[in-house]
């Protein structure tokens, strides 16, 4: 079935067809929000009733053989054809009908010059993060839900060089690449009975025997973290994640938590050491009043004696606001004079560096350290 057929209830047919939506997010029968261009709003569009409601649900089921959702699974992840993303929760976990959110596969942004186009980043940052991401640095993508994490470590991964075999780990189809040594796995939740589940940690450790030159892990939520540091600690340079947190430092701290909850003994010590010698870039992002999704930091992981867990955050480049008024959002994206240290491995890796790449363009006011 294409796209038109499976979504061919009124009015999430509409809706699936208007190209300029993202995000449809669907609370019961009569409350429909979508976004457009990063801004929110309610439709007075409505599904005549609970019942045609539910009738759309099951034809999404029906694209995702072995999926289901009822009163003993509640809440189910689908993927369309088209790449699109959807969550169906029904009650008793949801109150006034099911309700579904479904995030479209239509991103404006597919290579790194786009990023700069919709304000995203500017010339220099877009420059800094493809060659960087194209000589082997690990990164870590950290923002909230739709901030824009997925779509730039996708437009940044068309900097990689296409021989690379990359190994694409996920729980729900998000990730789509164009490169042709492309091999993606799909963790499993568990069956009624609690049994078949393969985790993200499973998935991960058999990448490992199938001759991987880079790992992209779609989202660290749990004890996977473990082996993504071991990864990126064991000659696998160049593996990419993402992570919710609200800013670098709360980046790290979660990676920490992870780690010592996942019961593998692991310490904090250690823990620390693998991800100041294994991760080089934390990029964090962020959306504004105004929809645009921005970089608010590009930051380096370094070692710090002082800290107390022994990491440093130094910011390579910044976003920097001048004024927030009534949505009006105005900024500029500045850089702080300091450069990383594996600008030498970027060297070798034949990176050339304009001369002014890292030129100080921000005040004393501006040169505030990430918050510990």
């Amino acid at each position: 079935m294409d796209i038109a057929e499976i979504c061919a209830v009124p009015p999430l047919d509409k809706l699936m067809l208007d190209p300029t939506i993202t995000e449809i997010m669907i609370n019961g029968p009569d409350r429909i929000f979508i976004e457009r261009a990063g801004l929110r709003v309610q439709t007075d569009l409505r599904f005549e009733g609970e019942h045609r409601l539910r009738y759309a649900i099951e034809r999404l089921l029906e694209a995702n053989p072995g999926a289901r959702v009822d009163m003993a699974s509640p809440m189910v992840d689908l993927a369309l054809p088209d790449g699109s993303r959807v969550n169906v929760c029904i009650p008793p976990v949801v109150y006034g009908g099911p309700h579904l959110t479904i995030r479209r596969f239509n991103r404006p942004v597919k290579v790194p010059q786009d990023l700069v186009r919709v304000g995203t980043m500017d010339d220099r940052m877009a420059w800094f993060l493809g060659e960087a991401v194209r000589a082997g640095a690990a990164v870590l993508y950290s923002g909230a839900t739709g901030t824009g994490k997925t779509t730039m470590l996708e437009c940044l991964a068309t900097r990689i060089d296409p021989v690379e075999r990359m190994i694409v780990i996920e729980d729900t189809l998000e990730l789509h690449f164009n490169q042709p040594n492309v091999v993606r796995m799909l963790g499993r939740e568990p069956n009624i009975e609690g049994k078949g589940e393969i985790t993200l940690g499973r998935l991960f450790r058999n990448s490992l025997r199938m001759r991987p030159k880079r790992i992209i892990l779609g989202e660290i939520r749990g004890r996977e973290v473990i082996d993504y540091l071991q990864a990126i600690n064991s000659g696998h340079r160049g593996s990419q994640a993402v992570i919710h947190a609200a800013n670098p430092r709360e980046a790290v701290l979660r990676m920490e938590q992870l780690s010592m909850m996942a019961g593998r003994g692991a310490d904090r010590k250690a823990v620390s050491q693998q991800i100041i010698q294994g991760l080089d870039l934390i990029v964090q992002l962020d959306q504004h009043a105004d929809g645009v999704r921005r970089t608010m930091n590009v930051t380096e992981v370094v070692a710090d004696a002082d800290a107390p867990d022994g990491i440093a955050l130094l910011d390579i480049f910044r976003w920097v606001p001048d004024r927030i008024e009534a949505g009006n959002v105005s900024g500029r994206y500045v850089a702080t004079s300091h450069q990383p240290r594996f600008r030498r491995e970027m060297e070798l890796a034949g990176v050339i560096f304009p001369p002014d790449i890292f030129t100080a363009d921000v005040g004393p006011q501006d040169l505030v350290e990430v918050a510990r």
